[in-house]
Formats: structure tokens, sequence, C-alpha cells
């Protein structure tokens, strides 16, 4: 009884934060699809063909494909496209060739999802600032102003965090889905032939009897499943089966009701219908409807915001990113995190988006251009999961993801009727990602050749150490490799003389799991005063000196609250020239984002007091 209790509040919570994105679908997706086909009111061939294809759609990529499947493949409790690299590495080891081919296809999908979450909030509030034109035709001026005013207003909030506001994003959701819902049961009463679109030889019929048409309809009918991406990355606020029951309770009954509700209007329909959505309400109540869509397409926006925070302190903590500053907005929620360079990014990329597309019709066209493509990745990625994971055998696994490969095919081959018509802009700002992921991963490795070609091994400590003066207090080094002295303590030594009566050097690990689970801190005596601690974080964590100090002191470090200085070992790396523009290019803007990176001591929350930063310069 109690586990019911909390899961009911769990259940709800979910319909805000995980299916905010695919819940805001039906603003724009049936019309957009079926406009692609050259439907209008009273086509029952356009408006059957374009349900069918809804409802198989949503059945076999959403229901079977992430609902079913895919939340199985979850890293201790957390999903999305990193978190099946994260598994594969896990079996196969991080230098291997598959985990360095699963590392590019994860990173390539990550910059994908990018772009989708730029283009969510723009299409969402835009699509529901839309429905003041209904109101009357003098509105439309103020559609354009709503949006920006809208979206502005949501990325400022961000600094605030969200956890307080994100107690009403279920409930507004609940209420939001369960009115979509009942909107279309109205109509579908009034014409229940509309049920028929079932039958997935209507969708056939329309692909085959319209085949020029054919992948421009694939790609409009893709809008009805663009969040299923999102709801499986979003996994980890809530767990498994809360965002199952979720999706078969609330969220895929509620979408198909108002779909087949608003083919159900179109097929009653003697006049051109312009927004099908809007026309389920009756026009005293219209008002209140625009009011609740622009509540669940912010609500929508916020899921989509929060989850690019994620997955960019993902990409830093897997090393696809320089160090950015990452604030925690919330004592309670470890996943409420703020991170300013990504909101002020993500501000300015979907106020262009709004300003130069204009329309949600014209924005539809270059929506799903770049989350198809992660989609795809995602099975290609799962399926290895199966087989090193879930030992699978090769007939079963090409049974079941060859055919959701099948599908996703088809989706590409329709999203890339898009590219022509706005699917380029997307696709570029992802390629321009994955050069900034690959040439920040590649440089990091070509930083750290470098850094131990250099280094001093843990052994030559003592006669290092043996002609140091030593000073009171205590002195913390951060190390990245454990078996060397840190280049910090290395430069004190040069150019101080001196060495502290305390000297911990302390490494901070990133595991391949979520959030790690253990003893947090190790610690080993080197010598009489001399330690070194290692400390582990998960990838979904932000690592923290003093929480690291903390742990190590119970595990026997002596007591350190007084009189200490944390020394921080920064490179400052330069390109030199190399041959061919594309490799100068990329070692040039790796040495620039180096020395750009937040620094140590806010990405790893040491104390603004006693941090010293000693410089060595590095040539690449």
């Amino acid at each position: 009884m109690q586990e019911n209790q909390r899961l009911a509040p769990t259940i709800v919570g979910a319909l805000g934060i995980v299916y905010g994105d695919i819940g805001t679908s039906p603003l724009y997706a049936f019309k957009e699809s079926l406009a692609a086909a050259g439907g209008r009111a009273g086509s029952a061939p356009e408006i059957l063909g374009v349900l069918s294809l809804i409802f198989w759609s949503l059945l076999v990529l959403v229901s079977l494909k992430y609902v079913v499947l895919l939340l199985r493949a979850d890293n201790a409790g957390e999903g999305g496209i990193l978190s099946l690299v994260a598994l594969i590495q896990q079996k196969t080891g991080q230098a291997g060739k598959w985990s360095r081919r699963a590392v590019a296809i994860g990173v390539m999908g990550t910059a994908l999802f990018f772009c989708d979450a730029l283009i969510t909030p723009a299409i969402s509030v835009l699509s529901a600032a839309e429905g003041l034109e209904l109101l009357g035709p003098k509105l439309h001026q103020f559609v354009m102003p709503v949006t920006i005013g809208i979206i502005i207003g949501l990325f400022a909030i961000q600094r605030r965090g969200t956890d307080k506001v994100g107690l009403m994003f279920g409930p507004i959701m609940l209420v939001w889905f369960l009115t979509i819902g009942l909107l279309g049961v109205r109509y579908i009463v009034i014409a229940p032939q509309v049920l028929m679109a079932a039958n997935p030889l209507y969708g056939l019929a329309l692909i085959t009897t319209h085949p020029l048409l054919a992948l421009t309809i694939l790609g409009s009918v893709f809008l009805a499943v663009t969040g299923g991406e999102a709801l499986y990355a979003d996994m980890g606020h809530f767990g498994r089966r809360p965002v199952r029951i979720a999706w078969f309770a609330v969220v895929w009954p509620g979408l198909l009701l108002n779909y087949f509700g608003q083919g159900a209007l179109l097929l009653t329909s003697t006049q051109p219908v312009e927004h099908p959505f809007y026309a389920l309400m009756p026009a005293g109540a219209l008002p209140l409807l625009i009011v609740l869509a622009t509540a669940a397409t912010i609500i929508a926006s916020q899921a989509t915001i929060s989850g690019a925070f994620s997955v960019a302190r993902q990409a830093v903590q897997l090393d696809l990113l320089p160090r950015l500053m990452i604030l925690q907005t919330s004592a309670q929620a470890r996943g409420q995190i703020y991170v300013p360079a990504v909101n002020f990014f993500m501000l300015v990329s979907v106020l262009l988006f709004v300003v130069a597309f204009g329309s949600s019709s014209a924005l539809a066209a270059a929506y799903g251009a770049s989350v198809v493509g992660t989609m795809l990745l995602t099975t290609v990625l799962g399926a290895a999961v199966a087989a090193v994971h879930w030992q699978w055998g090769p007939v079963r696994i090409a049974l079941v993801f060859g055919a959701f490969l099948l599908v996703d095919l088809a989706f590409v081959a329709g999203n890339a009727m898009k590219i022509p018509h706005g699917g380029w802009v997307p696709l570029t700002i992802a390629a321009a990602m994955y050069f900034i992921f690959i040439t920040w991963r590649d440089g990091r490795t070509t930083l750290r050749a470098e850094l131990a070609r250099r280094a001093v091994k843990l052994e030559e400590l003592p006669k290092l150490l043996e002609g140091a003066a030593r000073v009171p207090g205590t002195a913390v080094f951060l190390v990245s490799n454990a078996g060397y002295v840190p280049t910090a303590l290395l430069r004190n030594l040069e150019h101080n003389h001196v060495c502290h009566e305390q000297v911990v050097m302390l490494n901070l690990e990133i595991t391949r799991t979520p959030r790690y689970v253990g003893p947090r801190a190790w610690v080993e005596t080197l010598q009489p005063n001399v330690y070194a601690v290692r400390a582990r974080f998960g990838f979904m964590e932000t690592p923290d000196v003093m929480e690291a100090l903390r742990s190590a002191r119970q595990r026997g470090l002596k007591d350190i609250d007084r009189d200490v200085s944390f020394f921080l070992g920064w490179h400052l790396v330069r390109a030199r020239h190399r041959p061919g523009l594309l490799t100068d290019l990329r070692f040039r803007l790796f040495a620039y984002m180096q020395r750009r990176s937040a620094q140590a001591a806010e990405f790893f929350r040491m104390p603004t007091h006693g941090v010293m930063v000693l410089a060595t310069d590095i040539e690449l």
C-alpha cells in the first residue's frame, strides 16, 4: 500500500518531466502530416491514412522500442544515448575498437540530441501562441512578441532553479492529457468510423497511392514521435516503472484519442479547418485551451532545457566538452542544475529559430531532421547492449532491432526531404557540435600523452621532498593521474623550494556509472604526512573536493580543517603549426577551449579562498 502511495506522485511527476515533449505534439503533428499528404477536411483516404501512420509509429517506435525494450537498457537507473555508450564500455573496456566506435556513435547522437533541444522550445511555444489567431485576426501581430516574451522569461528563470516550479508540472500535464483525450472522444463519438485508421492497410494505401509524397508524409508523421528519445534520456528522474505506467495509462491513450478526434472532426467538416487541434474546443472555452496549451509547451520546453543541462554535464564528465560552470539549484534534487553557458547558447539559438522561421509550420520543416538521427544511432547502440549485456543471439538481435532499424531508416529517408527546407540548419549545428566534441576528446588524449611524457612517477617523490624546507599547514594538490606527482607540486618545489607539513595528492576519478555507489575515497600513506587520496564520482555527479576530503578523513586522513592551501596545475596549451588546414584548425580550437574552460576551483567546488594556481606551458 505504501509503495502504491509513493508510486502515484512519481507517475504524475513523470508526466511533467518525461512526457512534456511528445505530449505537445498534437498541436502540430496531425495538421502538418495531413498537409504533406495533400489532404483537407472531408478527404477520408488521406485523413485515415495519416492517422494510421501516426498510430503505428507511436506503437512501434515509442511503445515497443523505447518504453518496452530500451528502458531495460539503463545504466544504474539512467537512460539516454551516453548511458548506452557507458554500458558498452563496461563490457568492452574504454580502449578497445568497439568501445571507440560506440563513443563515436554516442558523440554523434549527443550532438543531434542537442539540436532537438534547440528546436523543441521554439516550435512548442510558437504553436501554442498561434492559437491567438483564432480569437481574432488582429491578434496575429501578437503571436511573435508573445512567443519571444515567453521564451526569454523561460530561460531567465533557469538561474533561480526550477525545483519549486517543477512541483506543478506533473499535475498540469495530467490535466493536459485528460483534456486533450476528452476533446478527442467528443468527436470520435460523432464519427466512430475514424477508428478504422488503426488498420495498417490505410497507412500503406496512403503511401502507395502517393508515391511522390511518401517520404514527405513520413517526415511529417515523425513529428508525432519526436519526444521518444527524450523520454528515454529522462528515465533516471523517476525510474523505469513510473515512466512505463504513465505512458500506457495516461499519455498514449490521451495522444491517440486526440489524434483520432482531430481526424473525426475533419471527416465531418465541410469547411476548411486551419487548426484542427484548437477546433476541437467549443469557441467559448477556446481561451482556456490556449492558456493550457501555452502552459504545456512551457513545461515541454523546461523539460528539454533541463535535459540539455544534464547532457552537457555528462559530456563534460565523459571528456567530450571543456569544464563548464555547473551550479546546483536545489539542495534536495541532485538533478536540478544550471549551466550558464548552455542556457545562454540555447536562448540565443531558440530565439534565432523563432525569428528566422516565423511559424510552427515553417519550423516543422526543420524539426525531426536531427532527432531522427539520434533515434537511429540509439537503435544501433541498443543492439550492441543486447549483445554484450543481455546475451542475445544474432538471430534475435536481427529480428528485433532489425525491424526497428527498418522503421528508423524509413523515417530518416522521410526527414531527408526536409533538408532543403530548413532541415539543413539543425544538421549543420549538429555537425559543428560533433566537431567540437571530437576536437576536445582527441585534444585531451594528446595532452594527456604529453603530460605523461613529462610526468614524474610517485617513486621519485621522496627524493624531491628530501631537501625542501617544511612550512606549517596542509597542502592539497589535485592530480589527474594517480600514479604521478602533481605538476603543481613540481612547480611549487621548483619555484618556492618549500613543502607543507602535510601533503595530500587528490585524484578525482569519474566512473562510467551515473552515480557512484560505495566508499567515496581511499587513502594511501606514501610516507609520513604525505598521502595519496583517490575519490570517485559518477558521470551524472559534480565532483566535489570538500566532499572527497570529508570522506577521506573517515578513511584515515588526518584532520585538515585548519590552515589548508589548495594548489592547482593549469596547463597553458599553445598549438604549434601543423600541415593540413583541418588538423591545424582542430589543435588551435582545442588550445583555445583549454585556455577558456572553467577553472578547476569552480568546477570541483573548492573553497573560494586559499587556492593557488601554478601554470605549466605546453606546446602541442
